[in-house]
């Protein structure tokens, strides 16, 4: 590609609405400044993964994201929509979805009904009813039948939830944000405490999120990060250190520098 090719192609990037977006965003818990000046851009239908050290401001990004705790400074933007002052209920409605660190489900219910319940949970009216009786086909069905089949759970529909292992009830807890068709998807540290046998299933269903989602997710796995995102944001002490393509990300030596340490190149890829 040549130079002019590449400046055209980075300006038709630029120029596209994100689809969440953040603008010298910045939190404080007391004196503690946990975030200063982060400015995000999460293009449409991308994978877009946050990686840096423990305490770097990761989760804090996502609690502001997501409503969970209020911005101290900046703005926030969902689609052009400005969601700063938004409560984190409204800002699911109007299509932000996380799922968290640790697995939250009904863990005595079966893995559709935990999926229908999702899906039916879209609409006010439906989240203050989640009990009400179900028509035999009823769209919140189709959506959970949809479902099982794309996190390849449905030979284990009819199971309690709380009977999966745990990379199925990290795959359904990502099925059951799908379901609130949601324009974005913040998953926090999807594959923490996988085991080996665990880990192809739930980066491909990342990867397939792309499609009809935008996915923001935070992950420690550098070969998951590398493999399967559009753009990866590095951060550390609470702000944005360098932001690229997995390959410019993995070469810059400010990185190394900071946050990946001695570990090689072939560790990296």
């Amino acid at each position: 590609m040549t130079a002019a090719s590449q400046a055209a192609s980075q300006a038709a990037s630029q120029a596209v609405e994100p689809a969440l977006a953040a603008d010298g965003l910045g939190v404080r818990y007391g004196s503690f400044v946990a975030l200063k000046d982060v400015s995000l851009r999460v293009r449409p239908n991308s994978v877009h993964a946050i990686i840096g050290p423990n305490g770097a401001g990761k989760t804090t990004l996502f609690h502001a994201l997501t409503g969970r705790v209020r911005a101290a400074s900046g703005r926030i933007t969902l689609g052009g929509r400005d969601i700063t002052r938004t409560p984190d209920d409204d800002r699911v409605r109007l299509g932000l979805a996380r799922s968290f660190q640790v697995t939250s489900l009904f863990a005595t219910l079966s893995v559709r009904e935990n999926l229908r319940l999702a899906a039916q949970g879209r609409t006010p009216w439906g989240a203050l009813a989640p009990w009400r009786r179900v028509p035999e086909r009823d769209a919140t069905l189709d959506t959970a039948d949809a479902l099982l089949e794309r996190l390849d759970l449905a030979g284990v529909a009819g199971r309690p939830a709380g009977e999966l292992s745990h990379g199925q009830q990290r795959r359904l807890e990502v099925g059951m944000a799908m379901a609130a068709r949601p324009r974005v998807i913040l998953l926090d540290e999807p594959t923490s405490g996988m085991g080996t046998d665990d880990l192809g299933a739930m980066t491909d269903l990342i990867r397939d999120l792309g499609r009809d989602h935008t996915v923001l997710f935070i992950e420690h796995n550098m070969g998951i990060v590398m493999n399967i995102s559009d753009t990866v944001t590095v951060m550390r002490a609470g702000q944005v250190l360098v932001e690229g393509r997995p390959a410019e990300v993995r070469d810059d030596p400010e990185v190394r520098r900071a946050y990946l340490g001695n570990m090689i190149t072939g560790d990296l890829r």
